[in-house]
């Protein structure tokens, strides 16, 4: 069992070496397949087929095994490399650690979003970005959205809002619940409402740039940001020990959503495992 550490208590060892095992996949070319993944399994509500990534209630079982997947990848070119995770809720600035040239680096240049610092800098010559909605080969971000429409990370009472549903989720198992405790992280909100992205998704759209479309993991923070996310749902079973994961069973041939929608026993692709074998890690890795 190994130990994925807060980012802010990394030494500067410990993130040279989570850096170096990124770039090392990077060069590999295993990086991008990671993207493509995310990519395939984005299956938003408006359009026809199996919903497992987003939007549905394998949101957290189906990133967590997503995530093994990439540590695995990691600790393949460096036993010692864990998954960061990032508290969005503390270190909730642009100047926060996470961002120095000694880890992930800056937010980007005024006028393309380019990202200009730190190891994944498209002009360092490590880090051309190659599945995307647009052409573009750099990494982009615009955290704060400071030049326009600016907005915050969520805060403690935010999240609190997500944290203290006692069901996983519910009917119509989509990015509708106005209950739930899936949909209250992922944060899905009905357009027109004041604050149109909430927890999870505000977090997407405050880092900005890569991290806006279903390509978000071409952006580094895709994986502290879920990492972070994982150990939520960790903290909403330990405060909620009673709720299980529904739906429970198989939702049948009627249901608007029957065979949009993944069940308890039912497998996740693209590894054809279930969510109920991934409701705990405590096997594989810890939080500290």
């Amino acid at each position: 069992m190994y130990t994925r550490k807060n980012q802010r208590d990394l030494t500067g060892a410990e993130k040279k070496s989570f850096v170096n095992a990124v770039l090392e996949l990077k060069r590999r070319g295993h990086y991008d397949e990671f993207v493509r993944t995310h990519v395939e399994f984005y299956t938003p509500d408006g359009e026809s087929g199996l919903r497992s990534g987003h939007m549905a209630p394998t949101f957290f079982p189906w990133h967590r095994r997503f995530l093994l997947e990439f540590e695995g990848a990691l600790r393949s070119v460096d036993p010692g490399v864990s998954l960061p995770y990032w508290d969005w809720t503390k270190d909730n600035t642009p100047a926060a650690a996470l961002w120095g040239d000694d880890f992930l680096g800056g937010t980007g240049r005024s006028r393309d979003q380019q990202v200009m610092t730190g190891p994944f800098a498209y002009r360092s010559g490590n880090w051309t970005v190659r599945d995307n909605v647009t052409d573009d080969p750099f990494l982009t971000r615009d955290l704060g959205r400071p030049g326009r429409d600016p907005i915050v990370l969520p805060t403690v009472r935010e999240l609190e809002s997500a944290m203290k549903r006692p069901v996983y989720d519910v009917a119509p198992w989509d990015s509708t619940p106005t209950k739930g405790f899936r949909n209250g992280l992922e944060g899905w909100v009905k357009p027109g409402v004041d604050q149109p992205w909430r927890n999870h998704n505000r977090v997407h759209r405050w880092v900005g740039g890569d991290m806006l479309g279903a390509a978000s993991p071409n952006d580094p923070v895709f994986w502290l940001h879920h990492a972070f996310v994982d150990l939520l749902w960790d903290r909403w079973q330990a405060r909620h020990p009673k709720a299980g994961y529904l739906p429970a069973k198989k939702l049948p041939a009627g249901d608007p959503q029957s065979g949009r929608v993944i069940s308890l026993h039912e497998p996740m692709p693209p590894w054809n495992v279930t969510p109920s074998a991934m409701l705990g890690h405590a096997k594989t890795y810890r939080y500290a």
